[in-house]
């Protein structure tokens, strides 16, 4: 009897024991499932880490836009050139008359009318320079004098003149003086307005003194110039043939 009821009151311990472990258990699990585990907030830290590292990266961006516009604002620096070289359509401005050496050559033999003359412009700045269309000459004195008309259409393309190069023009100034008939004026010097890109006056003039042994030469309404060009030939070819 004795034996049975120690067996009994063993079996409930034993019962209890398992029970209040199951229920112990039970509360440990319940507890876990509502507080974040260890592995949850190791792997929750590198998200917050990622975020963190994101904000330099998206402080960067502005600064991407920054350089684009930056270079944009290169290109049209640099597209702006050409127009503050007098809009000639090159990146180099056009010649002033101040920084051009100029010399008059007469391309007729001894003892002809001279009437075919070759005008020089030697570029004395350190850095090239454009000329364009042809020179405004005249042959009479004084800015109210008429311009010599220009012979055919002047060449578009504007004439580089690099740093102590030279540009030509070629000037016709006598037409048909057979029997002593035609109306002319006596010239002792001729005067050339540059031309900017944009087709209007500069303010310098250059003036061309005659050839050594000349005072002064016969002009008229025949008169003719050529445009400017890069070389002798191209300035002169034309005005021979009148």
């Amino acid at each position: 009897m004795n034996s049975r009821t120690f067996r009994s009151g063993s079996v409930r311990r034993t019962l209890r024991s398992t029970l209040l472990g199951a229920g112990v258990a039970a509360a440990l699990l319940a507890a876990t499932a509502c507080q974040p585990s260890g592995g949850d907030e190791e792997s929750a830290a590198p998200s917050n880490s990622a975020s963190a590292e994101g904000s330099p990266a998206k402080s960067t961006e502005p600064s991407g836009d920054s350089g684009t516009g930056t270079s944009g604002a290169t290109d049209e620096a640099t597209g702006d050139s050409g127009e503050t070289g007098g809009g000639n359509g090159t990146s180099h401005q056009d010649c002033k008359a101040t920084d051009l050496r100029t010399a008059t050559e007469l391309q007729d033999l001894s003892g002809d009318t001279p009437r075919h003359f070759l005008l020089t412009v030697t570029n004395g700045g350190t850095t090239p320079c454009v000329l364009n269309d042809a020179p405004l000459v005249r042959l009479g004195a004084g800015d109210s004098a008429p311009t010599v008309e220009t012979l055919g259409e002047p060449d578009t393309e504007p004439v580089v003149v690099e740093a102590g190069g030279k540009a030509y023009a070629g000037l016709y100034v006598f037409g048909n003086d057979e029997g002593g008939e035609a109306e002319y004026d006596q010239s002792t010097r001729f005067t050339a307005t540059l031309v900017a890109g944009e087709g209007t006056e500069l303010s310098g003039t250059l003036v061309f003194g005659l050839p050594g042994g000349l005072r002064s030469v016969s002009y008229d309404d025949a008169a003719r110039v050529n445009g400017w060009a890069g070389t002798e030939g191209l300035a002169m070819r034309p005005i021979t043939q009148l």
